[in-house]
């Protein structure tokens, strides 16, 4: 008899517990939502970088020329687009950029000047920028096939 009595009481122990967790899953479950729901409303709009082109091919150049290419953005976003930095996988790769907020529906431009003096054949560059996009990074690239300098010139033919 005590045993039955003892099964009982555990039983409706454990049936109790099971109902005051369910009820506190409830409670957290509607918690979560009510922060999902902030959030939401309070999500940073963020500027978006769109470039008309993201790679240009400068074809076969001669060693020693500097080529220039001017790569065109605009920022299609909700808020005004800041770039703060752009750098080059290569010192001979140099980008410059427009410096001034750019507000959203208006242009930039990014300007990237390539030395090919000592870099003969297949080249590709990258430059890396940062601004105030929801990645915070984009990438343009630049290529060319740079004519090696024919080192022979001037020497006697053999």
């Amino acid at each position: 008899m005590k045993k039955l009595l003892f099964a009982l009481v555990a039983l409706a122990t454990i049936s109790f517990t099971a109902c005051n967790n369910q009820k506190a899953a409830d409670k957290v479950d509607e918690s979560k939502k009510e922060i999902a729901e902030e959030r939401d409303a309070e999500k940073q709009s963020f500027p978006v970088m769109e470039f008309e082109e993201k790679e240009h091919d400068f074809g076969t150049v001669e060693e020693g020329e500097i080529v220039e290419h001017t790569f065109m953005f605009t920022n299609t976003g909700d808020a005004p687009l800041i770039v703060s930095n752009a750098t080059a996988s290569c010192g001979c790769t140099v980008p410059t950029w427009t410096k001034e907020a750019i507000a959203p529906g208006e242009n930039g431009e990014m300007v990237v000047k390539f030395n090919t003096r000592g870099k003969p054949n297949q080249q590709m560059k990258a430059v890396r920028i940062t601004a105030n996009t929801q990645s915070g990074r984009e990438t343009i690239r630049i290529k060319a096939f740079v004519n090696p300098k024919n080192s022979n010139a001037g020497s006697p033919v053999k």
